[in-house]
């Protein structure tokens, strides 16, 4: 059968799925109130089902005055009862998978991920994903070659009698993805799924070198690592010059702004399209829906109802809570979700702004713990993002990663600490620190407030990290590869010292 004929017939079916996404659009409240019915007549005869009584409850307000805001620790003890065998304890059907989520502490989070979360969600995502890109680009070949998808791993957990997995969700999907999805996925499930990062690199970069890659996707940290490798091992200046007809990057999992002008460099002067994806261990949530857009698509038919809580209350014992019925444009909530993995109320840690309500879109803003107020500040992932790619194009410095903490002068007084790890280094790094700190005002009036002629933040300070100190701090840490990440923010010093020190270790 032709490539051509192939790529045409799957390109049909899948956009056969648009006006199902019409619908939700043109009925947002209904979908939603419909899908708060059908997790709960579920889950009524759950243990969790059980003490709240959901056959009672019929409504929202109902839902949120009976059922108390969860998060991690509130729901461990069943979560590893689960892990350990026992079922029907969050949610009816049997839940063998868990998503050991990419936390910066120790603790490991260990995520269900029931079949239907898999189907309903994470791989309608992935669908979604491709029918809205080509949508957009009527002209697309994306089923004329490979999409290269970086996952991490999993293991087997041994309890007693009972088996059962975690491993990253890019593993978990990857080793679930039904067959016509594994007919347009490389490399081999074998690579792919490997544990130990550094080999596959070598191997992700041998074996994809000489395919016809069309897409990639991945988190772009990683992917900058795996892109280099196969440049460098082709003796070439740019990734087009190894696969002539990549087309589009989705991507997730960290911002793309920091890393915009690496990848710029990578790519050339060839044009890649790029599509920015919501996808956590806890579920898929909104796909980029247009074209060149900085924000995203919420997708309210995978099984999940959204709740928010507003930025004001997210230090509250006691928290206002509302669904999407009462949200406003441009405010800053934390995301509560309730899923069909049993997820109840369930707080993931990440900020959002809505940037349209009709469509509801929304552009990732932070962590409700990843940010710094020692002094006041309010600073936000956002902000620091946005400061350092526009620093960046500036002064036409490239990075590769960078994280901040806290510098305390005195009680009152202190600055902000940036260990910069440089693919590029500004020519002038006063420069560089200058356009930083302005834009940060721009887009901060509470930190604007805190730089007044210096008498509360000083100055940043800009550290310059040697090539591979991030890499060899996530490595020290066994985070390399899959969806782990370099923590941008932290209101103490823990991560900053450890990457101090692996700096001067390295002098």
């Amino acid at each position: 059968m032709p490539v051509r004929f192939i790529n045409s017939i799957a390109s049909w079916l899948i956009k056969k799925r648009l006006h199902e996404i019409e619908l939700f659009i043109k009925y947002p409240i209904e979908v939603q109130n419909e899908w708060l019915s059908e997790l709960l007549t579920t889950a009524k005869d759950t243990e969790f089902g059980k003490k709240y009584n959901f056959k009672e409850i019929s409504n929202y307000n109902e839902f949120s005055e009976r059922v108390p805001l969860q998060d991690y620790e509130s729901l461990k003890d069943y979560i590893e009862r689960n892990r350990r065998g026992e079922q029907n304890l969050l949610w009816p059907t049997n839940i063998v998978w868990f998503a050991k989520s990419s936390g910066t502490t120790d603790k490991s989070k260990f995520i269900p991920v029931s079949e239907q979360t898999l189907e309903e969600c994470h791989f309608n995502g992935g669908k979604d994903m491709i029918a809205l890109y080509i949508n957009n680009q009527e002209n697309s070949n994306l089923f004329m070659g490979k999409n290269l998808a970086l996952g991490g791993a999993w293991k087997i957990f041994e309890s007693e009698n009972h088996q059962s997995y975690y491993g990253d969700v890019s593993a978990i999907i990857i080793q679930n993805l039904p067959l016509w999805a594994e007919f347009f996925r490389s490399p081999s499930t074998e690579i792919a799924l490997m544990d130990e990062w550094e080999q596959k690199l070598e191997l992700l970069a041998s074996s994809m070198e000489n395919e016809n890659v069309v897409s990639i996707a991945g988190v772009p940290s990683w992917m900058l690592v795996l892109l280099k490798k196969i440049i460098e091992r082709k003796k070439v200046n740019y990734i087009s010059e190894v696969w002539q007809n990549l087309e589009v990057y989705f991507h997730g999992g960290v911002s793309y702004e920091p890393y915009r002008q690496n990848f710029n460099q990578i790519f050339g002067n060839h044009n890649v399209n790029l599509v920015q994806v919501y996808n956590a261990s806890e579920g898929f949530f909104a796909i980029q829906d247009r074209k060149n857009a900085d924000d995203m698509l919420l997708m309210l038919d995978y099984g999940i109802y959204y709740e928010f809580i507003p930025e004001e209350y997210f230090d509250n014992e006691d928290k206002k809570v509302i669904n999407l019925e009462q949200v406003e444009l441009n405010k800053t909530y934390a995301m509560v979700i309730s899923t069909t993995s049993g997820l109840w109320r369930y707080q993931i840690g990440d900020t959002i702004q809505f940037t349209s309500l009709s469509p509801f879109r929304i552009k990732i803003v932070g962590r409700t713990k990843h940010y710094i107020n020692v002094f006041g500040e309010e600073l936000m992932v956002h902000n620091t993002d946005e400061a350092i790619a526009e620093a960046c194009k500036i002064t036409g410095a490239i990075i590769n990663e960078y994280t901040v903490a806290p510098v305390f002068m005195s009680e009152k007084s202190g600055t902000h600490q940036w260990i910069i790890e440089f693919e590029k280094i500004p020519s002038d790094l006063n420069y560089f620190t200058y356009i930083l700190d302005n834009t940060l005002k721009e887009k901060n009036s509470d930190y604007e407030a805190k730089r007044y002629n210096n008498f509360v933040l000083d100055m940043p300070q800009i550290v310059v990290a040697p090539k591979n100190t991030f890499y060899n701090w996530l490595k020290k840490n066994n985070k390399l590869g899959g969806q782990h990440k370099v923590p941008r923010l932290s209101n103490n010093r823990q991560i900053a010292d450890e990457i101090i020190q692996i700096i001067q270790a390295s002098h």
